[in-house]
């Protein structure tokens, strides 16, 4: 069976710790792996990209791959082609399949059926490849992820809740304020030895005490469109911005997912600031990803 990267928590501690330690070495020689030397990868995009698309396709190119881009309605999946179809003949033809969409169970389907190993590139509940690259970044300023407290502020939402997952299980302590109404759920389902590292608050301020980052993410996110007058106003003091960073721990930097709307959850003094990470955060996408496609191919 393939090994799929869905959510996260099909890491153990000791692979997501290798993974983030490959990560960077690859980042330090981006050209020294050939782990896709002539093999493809099948990229399907179902929503709109920036960083998703840029860093699977020159990752996947620097590891000596092709990056086959495919639109959903540029597939047969427009016309009512089943899941289980698309599948099994993609299958045949690459190494893996990196999927971006709305609904958690389209992956899940098409994982069922994947004879190679399929990557959740975002779905509505979870967002595991950036949370990979969020932990190479806090791993590069702290040198170590074992006890470091990070603050989530915000809508707790499918980045929240795979930083809460991959955060717990690479040992950090990972807090996250949101209003109610917009909260991760109470039992959140952790990975096996990562239970107890996730508190969930409703106040910034308590949530930064101590925090060595402090990460947020927008608060109207695609498909939250029809909602956004009533989100602005339940999320509007959960804003980073200089005097939230000041209430973290000294040298605190703010983090985010991107795209972002300054001055909404984050100020644009904090967002082009010295005191974020945020381009580093877009950037280590590429590393995070090119060691997670490493992994799973190498299984095959």
């Amino acid at each position: 069976m393939p090994r799929h990267f869905l959510t996260g928590a099909e890491l153990t501690a000791g692979e997501l710790a290798a993974l983030i330690d490959r990560a960077v070495e690859l980042k330090g020689a981006p050209l020294s792996s050939r782990a896709l030397a002539a093999r493809s990868v099948a990229l399907i995009f179902e929503k709109p990209s920036t960083r998703t698309r840029l860093s699977f396709e020159v990752g996947i190119h620097e590891l000596g791959g092709h990056p086959l881009v495919l639109r959903s309605d540029e597939l047969q999946l427009a016309r009512g082609e089943a899941l289980r179809d698309t599948a099994i003949v993609l299958s045949r033809h690459v190494a893996a399949i990196g999927v971006r969409t709305g609904p958690d169970a389209m992956l899940a389907e098409l994982a069922e059926h994947s004879a190679v190993p399929v990557i959740n590139m975002l779905t509505a509940r979870h967002h595991p490849c950036q949370a990979l690259a969020d932990l190479l970044t806090l791993r590069e300023a702290y040198g170590s992820l074992e006890g470091l407290r990070v603050a989530y502020v915000g809508d707790g939402n499918n980045v929240a809740r795979s930083l809460a997952t991959l955060g717990s299980l690479a040992g950090v302590q990972v807090a996250v304020a949101s209003p109610p109404g917009y909260a991760l759920e109470a039992d959140l389902d952790l990975p096996d030895g990562a239970q107890g590292r996730v508190t969930l608050l409703d106040d910034p301020r308590a949530a930064v005490e101590g925090a060595r980052a402090v990460y947020t993410d927008v608060w109207v996110s695609m498909g939250d469109e029809d909602t956004a007058h009533e989100r602005r106003a339940a999320l509007a003091g959960y804003r980073v911005d200089a005097a939230l960073l000041d209430a973290a721990a000294p040298g605190a930097f703010a983090m985010h997912d991107l795209p972002a709307h300054a001055g909404e959850e984050i100020s644009a003094e904090v967002l082009y600031g010295p005191r974020q990470r945020i381009w580093d955060q877009a950037e280590n996408r590429r590393h995070a990803q090119k060691a997670l496609l490493e992994l799973l191919v190498s299984q095959q």
